[in-house]
């Protein structure tokens, strides 16, 4: 498996096949790197190396900042050019971070889904559908807790809110994707058995700790007429440094038509209650 900037080509190479999304998952730790310094620039530089058209980004900042990075939502998105989706009334942001989806693509409608567990620290979902040429994309970026019982009971309740009837004037996605830091390294002794059944196995790599990767914490799915190709840790000098996670990247192919976009290639399961 590919994991720097070298196998970046690949994913345009592949895009000549069939069309295709690129797609990132980062647990950005609040844009402090692994030199305990915070540095939100460095987090948007990796961002624009990669060049996604949706990132999932897990642990962005709740607390204040001074200023120019008292909103990291809005700093990222400013500093890629792209549409910054905030964790914006998800619980967790009673707690230290949130999560963010960035996107190039038209954003049709956003809810969240509450994952909070007790007095965990308050974890939640951004459920979005994206307008990606003519189809509508779900994605749901999340951040799942420390301890196998919460998981469990998180990856239950995602799967449920899966199943839920969509609201009428919502449009039903072609494809679902979910992405996050599930904080799940054991495969199938883990958590993620309720997602595996519904999206089928996700894509997963060494992911952390960033200067020596050793454990999967971070995954990708995607369920629909759609598939994963050329998935890659992303390792990148700059990646190594500005987070203790590294990104999760994929390309994202549909059957059929052409690309959506050129790419620049740059250097009804119910869950269980919740655990006391």
């Amino acid at each position: 498996m590919p994991d720097d900037r070298a196998a970046l080509p690949l994913f345009a190479a592949a895009a000549v096949a069939a069309p295709s999304v690129r797609v990132v998952t980062y647990n950005i730790h609040t844009c402090v790197g692994v030199d305990r310094r915070c540095d939100p620039a460095r987090i948007a530089a990796v961002l624009r190396e990669i060049d996604p058209d949706i990132a999932c980004l897990q642990e962005v900042d709740a607390r204040r900042r001074p200023a120019p990075f008292a909103d990291q939502w809005a700093y990222l998105g400013a500093a890629t050019g792209l549409t910054a989706i905030a964790g914006t009334g998800i619980p967790e942001q009673r707690g230290r971070f949130g999560n963010a989806i960035l996107t190039r693509f038209p954003v049709l409608s956003v809810r969240t889904i509450d994952l909070s567990v007790g007095d965990y620290e308050p974890r939640g979902a951004i459920d979005a559908d994206l307008l990606v040429g003519t189809r509508v994309l779900r994605v749901l970026a999340t951040h799942f807790g420390l301890r196998p019982a919460e998981r469990r009971w998180q990856a239950s309740r995602l799967m449920a809110a899966l199943g839920e009837a969509p609201a009428p004037d919502r449009p039903p996605p072609h494809a679902v994707l979910v992405m996050g830091d599930l904080n799940e390294w054991r495969g199938r002794r883990g958590c993620l058995r309720p997602l595996d059944r519904r999206l089928g196995p996700g894509a997963a790599a060494r992911t952390f700790p960033s200067w020596m990767p050793v454990l999967p914490l971070d995954r990708i799915y995607i369920a629909g007429p759609a598939v994963l190709r050329e998935v890659a840790v992303y390792r990148s000098p700059l990646a190594r440094l500005a987070s203790d996670h590294l990104p999760l990247v994929a390309e994202l192919c549909w059957s059929g038509r052409g690309r959506e976009r050129p790419h620049r290639v740059r250097h009804r399961e119910r869950p269980a209650a919740p655990p006391p």
